[in-house]
């Protein structure tokens, strides 16, 4: 499937390249590391919420959301639609702690609070499944969006690693936020784009409606649901959200570069309404593709065609350019955020450990350094992922939901309990890692397994992650209970009572009515 472009099309696509390297130029000046890893910790709400916004949004999620919408409707935006319950936890509970503490990285939080096999433990997790998944799985997806306007997918996806690689070596932290907050502008843009026009198409939203099964607009599915399980939305998911949005150092350094607490929790708040949007500007493009496609305007063989057979089909010359665009703006941003934040955990976690009295000149080099390295591993897997099936593919990104359980265990237990030490949050990862690797073993190998086996690979994956969270908490607690309580340095920075000192009536406003879009998102598509 090629979708056909014109001049204007490309102008605009080259327009954006331009602009984005514009302004990476004019915010790359740096002086110290703290400049290049954290934008200088100098950075507004709005720089930061559109960043977490952007981070977040890649273009295999795009597509995933498209796709999946195409396939069976609205439940899937129920992590989009918890992200914001999550984003409010972030900024309310965990930023608090992380700005008062001053970490540069998540891992050097949890040697504060528990001891440096902690903080080795959560860096090496981190460094490798961000290579393993996050830098493939934006590759892959990319090639999709490559090969559908008819290029070579290795010269596109390299172009734009490359091209992703450079401003993010130059500029650092600063760069790759401040071109967030281009690239969501031009993302959202090009995505409302194709909702309406797709829409016009159809001939309205009653069109719609009626051309799909009721179910496909009801977010809430029985338990016993394979893919999106209520209960394992209400209680699973947040599990894994936790993990994501307020200890994974993708997403929390863009909060760290907050100027203060008041602006990092806005930008939260911010970010939060933000991800209200997919519902509406990713998931529903899926089911109006799958609606064109049951009135014959084109055929819908792979649901993960859905956004490209849209672009292609209906879409007028110089939009397709500029939502063409936007999925390009979601592709580097991503990959922008995870060579930063990779390049970030190799400086502090790996190398200024090892070398404390390196100078900040060293810091920079070794964090650009870093970043040329990864760029190279990224072109690397370029050719390697034309041989990675699909099932195998899903196998490698489901690391990251059977290993994010007992982080998240440690990290919120850290918070709220103040006897969790050192030798209960090791106890706690590694069971975790170890049942978490084993049902992935499992689920690889599921065809020859019988009996207790191949019942836990029957497990949804949300519900597995209750299960393991609940496992890993009472290690920890258990270990914890028998052995040596930390020491007051530990746990004066982490204790609960801090998070709500600073109370904003603006921002407690805003966050109340976040609660209540997510409630009427709720009730809405019930």
């Amino acid at each position: 499937m090629n979708i056909q472009l014109t001049g204007i099309d490309y102008s605009i696509i080259a327009l954006y390249f331009i602009i984005i390297f514009v302004i990476a130029k004019m915010v790359s000046k740096k002086e110290s590391s703290e400049d290049y890893f954290l934008a200088g910790r100098n950075l507004g709400w709005f720089a930061i919420g559109a960043s977490l916004f952007a981070s977040n949004i890649g273009s295999e999620h795009l597509i995933g959301l498209a796709g999946t919408g195409a396939k069976s409707g609205v439940p899937v935006a129920q992590f989009e639609i918890l992200a914001g319950i999550i984003l409010l936890i972030l900024g309310w509970l965990f930023v608090p702690f992380y700005l008062k503490s001053g970490v540069t990285t998540m891992p050097e939080f949890l040697e504060i609070r528990y001891g440096r096999s902690a903080r080795n433990y959560l860096s090496f997790i981190s460094v490798v499944s961000y290579i393993i998944t996050k830098i493939s799985a934006t590759i892959f997806a990319g090639a999709i969006v490559f090969e559908a306007i008819g290029l070579d997918f290795w010269l596109g996806a390299g172009v734009t690693v490359i091209s992703t690689g450079i401003y993010t070596v130059l500029g650092g932290l600063k760069a790759v936020i401040y071109t967030d907050a281009v690239q969501v502008v031009i993302m959202i843009l090009g995505a409302i784009l194709v909702t309406v026009i797709g829409l016009e198409h159809l001939g309205g939203l009653s069109e719609l409606k009626a051309a799909v099964d009721p179910d496909f607009f009801n977010m809430w599915r029985p338990s016993s649901d394979n893919d999106f399980p209520w209960t394992g939305i209400l209680f699973g998911a947040p599990i894994l959200g936790v993990w994501y949005w307020c200890t994974d150092q993708f997403i929390v350094q863009r909060v760290l570069s907050a100027k203060d607490l008041s602006q990092a929790r806005k930008g939260t708040i911010f970010a939060g309404y933000l991800k209200m949007l997919p519902l509406f500007i990713f998931v529903i493009p899926g089911i109006i593709a799958y609606a064109l496609s049951q009135k014959g305007l084109f055929t819908l063989e792979n649901t993960d065609h859905a956004l490209p057979l849209m672009i292609g089909t209906i879409l007028p010359t110089g939009i397709k350019g500029l939502v063409l665009a936007g999925l390009l703006a979601a592709l580097m941003s991503s990959l922008s955020s995870v060579f930063n934040s990779c390049s970030t955990l190799i400086t502090y976690d790996w190398y200024k450990v090892r070398n404390p009295n390196a100078s900040e000149k060293d810091l920079m080099r070794v964090g650009q350094y870093s970043t040329v390295v990864l760029v190279i591993l990224g072109i690397l897997w370029i050719p390697l992922m034309k041989f990675v099936s699909g099932n195998l593919f899903t196998y490698i990104q489901s690391v990251q939901a059977y290993i994010s359980p007992p982080i998240a265990a440690v990290f919120l237990w850290g918070l709220f309990y103040k006897g969790a030490n050192l030798k209960g949050a090791m106890a706690s990862l590694i069971t975790g890692f170890v049942l978490g690797v084993g049902r992935l073993l499992c689920e690889i190998n599921k065809e020859s397994l019988s009996g207790i086996l191949l019942e836990i690979t029957q497990i949804n994956f949300l519900h597995f992650a209750i299960l393991l969270f609940v496992i890993c908490s009472a290690v920890l607690f258990l270990i914890s209970a028998n052995s040596e309580r930390p020491t007051q340095e530990q746990i004066q920075n982490t204790t609960f009572q801090e998070s709500f000192k600073i109370l904003d009536k603006k921002d407690f406003a805003l966050s109340v009515g976040l609660v209540v879009v997510i409630l009427v998102c709720w009730l809405a598509f019930s």
